[in-house]
């Protein structure tokens, strides 16, 4: 894995490299193997979580061809207008 640092900015490329690992499952991994896992709990384990992708893939294949409907959308709070500025030298 390698990121790119532009014009000496470390947090930004930290932030990158965070976000990569993260969707390589980098994090999720390392807490697993803290600590010693059974075979029979990881083929358990194995087995939901790929129980869990493909009913996830079923879900959508049938929002896709109208057979179910889709989730209502999240609405987003509404902003309030910010105040307008005013300066403390025009006094």
């Amino acid at each position: 894995m390698q990121v790119v640092v532009r014009d000496n900015n470390v947090d930004q490329a930290l932030r990158v490299l965070k976000k990569k690992m993260q969707r390589e499952g980098v994090f999720r991994e390392m807490k697993q193997r803290r600590a010693y896992e059974k075979p029979s709990e990881r083929k358990a384990r194995e087995k939901s979580e790929a129980i869990r992708r493909a009913r996830k893939l079923a879900r959508k294949q049938a929002i896709r061809e109208g057979l179910l409907p889709a989730p209502p959308k999240k609405k987003l709070p509404e902003r309030k207008p910010s105040l307008p500025r005013t300066s403390a030298s025009a006094g």
